[in-house]
């Protein structure tokens, strides 16, 4: 039986950076999308994760319901993601109910529009808890980046942002996290089934090369 296409390990350096930080230059990815506002366990939250996995699951199952759309492989299920933002000093402030998101989850090459519409119409009939109206198909561009691997809770990334910031200031590199280019998340452990001080969690910050 042929191996699940597995995301995390063919491109290892998207998904499996070492702790100390990198330049990476990313590629144009299409994904499942959700705003919000608020802290990541509120109400909000939890609805467009619950959204976002009912139609994952939807695309990824659809070869059982006779419609398997032109291309499907079989694959493993991509890890959550996450942009953040918020008003000067968000992160340090902490205000969690004021932080702004965008909840995603990265799709097949194979998923299209349609395929994506006729997803969430299933969804609609059958899952009509889950609020897929919030939810859009778009192909984020995020380019030139640095990024590390921080392992340990959530409330600890401010030490291994801290090293991304460095290594910017070392390597003639500009910092673009704001409003348009945000602060990156890549969740690689459940926070319900892992100790805090085990996480992995890909923090991936936006930059530019300065100029001379």
């Amino acid at each position: 039986m042929p191996e699940k296409f597995d995301y995390k390990k063919e491109y290892k350096d998207l998904y499996l950076p070492k702790t100390k930080p990198a330049l990476i230059d990313v590629p144009p990815i299409c994904f499942i999308m959700a705003d919000g506002k608020g802290a990541p366990g509120g109400e909000e939250y939890q609805s467009a994760l619950h959204a976002l996995y009912a139609l994952t699951f939807t695309i990824k199952m659809s070869r059982m319901s006779g419609r398997q759309p032109e291309g499907y492989f079989e694959y493993v299920v991509p890890p959550l993601e996450g942009l953040w933002h918020g008003e000067p000093g968000w992160f340090e402030r902490g205000d969690r109910e004021k932080w702004l998101w965008t909840s995603m989850i990265r799709q097949p090459e194979f998923v299209t529009q349609e395929v994506f519409e006729w997803a969430a119409e299933e969804c609609r009939r059958k899952k009509p808890d889950a609020d897929v109206s919030r939810v859009r198909l778009e192909t984020f561009r995020e380019g030139l980046c640095v990024q590390a691997m921080h392992i340990g809770p959530y409330a600890k990334e401010g030490e291994t942002l801290g090293l991304l910031r460095r290594f910017m200031e070392e390597n003639g590199l500009e910092d673009m996290t704001g409003s348009e280019r945000k602060h990156h998340e890549i969740y690689l452990g459940d926070p319900r089934r892992t100790a805090p001080e085990r996480l992995r969690t890909v923090l991936r910050l936006p930059v530019e090369r300065k100029r001379i």
